[in-house]
């Protein structure tokens, strides 16, 4: 075999082991993929419910909201935006505020705004000094709930709970938070807790319900076809 022939047969294993090695980075990429996908999750995943849950499939409506709040600012601006999307798909959308299923969530900090007057009557300093809200106008602890007043330099802009169960929205209570509202009342007023609990629940506001958690009641919605709004 001559030089030349060398070289050429030279070539060809270098050609042929890169096409080699090409092949084989191939098959890898192959393999990553496959392995991505399978571990992917299952396509038309359908999450599991439970009874406590079931409640969500009652409000009925061709849309569903689920409004979030956890801070005082925050409870009363749900009010508002209830108002805006229930006023808006009748003013705007030629239909009517029946067409949407609302739901306002008090938890965390604005958990008190779920409960009645005769506790805000019983409680206000205690519940007011917990929320670090104090009537702007009198610096004043809270009698009533702040939910229930007709106040337009509020956030909620004058729309009280009554007016909203009325027009169809719900609301959902904490009821982890209720839990330590209770211990914080008893410490206050030097009563029992788990007195002060069941008083409280059997006292949440007109259209609510107490839910097992806030944050679950959030994410419960969502996979019950609601969209969530954070209003604080």
């Amino acid at each position: 075999m001559n030089e030349q022939d060398k070289a050429l047969q030279g070539r060809r294993r270098w050609l042929l082991g890169s096409l080699g090695a090409v092949a084989a980075g191939a098959a890898v990429v192959s393999a990553s993929s496959s392995a991505a996908q399978s571990s992917a999750p299952a396509a038309g995943f359908v999450p599991a419910q439970h009874v406590q849950d079931a409640w969500l499939d009652e409000v009925t409506g061709e849309h569903r909201a689920f409004l979030d709040s956890a801070s005082t600012e925050g409870g009363l601006t749900a009010m508002h935006y209830a108002n805006n999307l229930l006023s808006v798909q009748a003013e705007d959308y030629a239909g009517s505020e029946s067409d949407f299923a609302v739901v306002v969530c008090f938890r965390h900090v604005s958990t008190p705004l779920g409960y009645n007057d005769a506790m805000w009557a019983k409680y206000g300093a205690s519940l007011s000094a917990f929320m670090s809200f104090n009537d702007p106008k009198t610096d004043q602890a809270f009698m009533v709930n702040p939910l229930n007043m007709t106040r337009s330099d509020f956030a909620s802009r004058g729309r009280t709970l009554s007016e909203m169960a009325g027009r169809g929205v719900r609301y959902a209570v904490c009821n982890r938070a209720t839990r330590g509202i209770s211990g914080m009342l008893a410490r206050a007023s030097g009563g029992d807790a788990d007195a002060i609990y069941a008083e409280l629940v059997a006292n949440i506001t007109e259209n609510a319900r107490m839910v097992p958690a806030g944050v679950m009641a959030v994410t419960r919605s969502q996979e019950y076809g609601y969209s969530l709004l954070y209003s604080g």
